[in-house]
């Protein structure tokens, strides 16, 4: 009896619990809000509404885990307002900032990101089990509007002579962000905490630098970090299969001559050896190249 009494103690609750979504709505609400100064031309405003809305995000999750209310009804709630605070409004902020003067080309691009966050979110909910936590399949649509909000930041520091183009600058990230969001590049979660338990004083420094660096010049180091969390998802994801390649049978097939070498974990590195590790499987798309 006391046995199945613990067990009905560890096992999650079900229902609507009040904390972790109360964060939630606050975060919808900024979203909201950043929406409403978009119209009103009040720009940074608006941007620092997605910005808190994304400390918001990051809080909700934490003390629904901590708590032990997590629940669906949590996560479906939490994905529909991540598509207010960091799909819809980067969406009309871009528009209302820049995209406005180019016309119908501008709405199809604020058209086109919101879309594709909304996307990468329903993507995000069906596939969490299969891909696991160490990284994001995808852009993540708050690093997605976080990027387009340090990126109204950074364009106040640009001289005149290029201000007439910032339309067009708009309109090339908002559509290459949202395309990331439901591309294939890999990006670090930053969801395991072997690193920080186990290097706790170096995760400390790294943080302190990187919020003193921030600090320092936040109208340029916001974007700059943004599109260096970019371009490491660019550089670390594999590259696709080529044409080349032919599905194989379910199970992978084992090397013959036991594991690849250092450094052939990384994406197709092991049709570089030849015919000794030809047969080492992608880790992901579980195909091989043909000889």
């Amino acid at each position: 009896m006391d046995v199945f009494m613990a067990v009905e103690r560890r096992k999650p609750r079900k229902g609507v619990y009040l904390l972790p979504n109360m964060i939630t709505t606050l975060s919808m609400f900024l979203g909201f809000l950043s929406m409403v100064w978009s119209g009103q031309g009040r720009f940074e405003a608006a941007c620092f509404a997605i910005l808190l809305s994304a400390v918001m995000d990051g809080l909700d999750g934490k003390v629904a885990r901590l708590t032990n209310t997590a629940s669906e009804f949590g996560v479906q709630y939490d994905s529909l307002s991540d598509l207010v605070a960091f799909g819809l409004a980067p969406a009309m902020l871009l528009w209302h900032w820049q995209l406005a003067a180019l016309g119908r080309v501008g709405v199809a691009a604020a058209f086109i990101y919101a879309a594709c966050g909304a996307l990468r979110l329903a993507r995000f909910n069906i596939s969490t089990a299969a891909v696991g936590k160490r990284f994001f399949i995808g852009l993540p649509i708050p690093a997605a509007g976080c990027t387009l909000v340090t990126f109204v930041f950074f364009a106040a520091l640009f001289p005149d002579g290029i201000r007439p183009a910032l339309p067009y600058m708009a309109l090339v990230l908002g559509v290459g962000v949202g395309v990331l969001m439901v591309s294939r590049t890999r990006y670090f979660s930053f969801k395991e905490y072997d690193f920080l338990r186990l290097h706790p004083i170096r995760a400390m420094l790294g943080f302190l630098l990187v919020l003193g660096t921030v600090i320092s010049a936040p109208r340029t180091m916001g974007f700059v970090l943004s599109a260096a969390y970019i371009a490491g998802g660019l550089v670390y994801t594999p590259p696709q299969p080529s044409a080349t390649t032919r599905p194989i049978a379910s199970k992978r097939l084992r090397l013959r001559n036991g594991s690849p070498p250092a450094g052939a974990d990384a994406p197709w590195s092991a049709a570089l050896y030849g015919g000794r590790y030809a047969r080492y499987i992608h880790p992901l798309c579980n195909q091989r190249r043909t000889p």
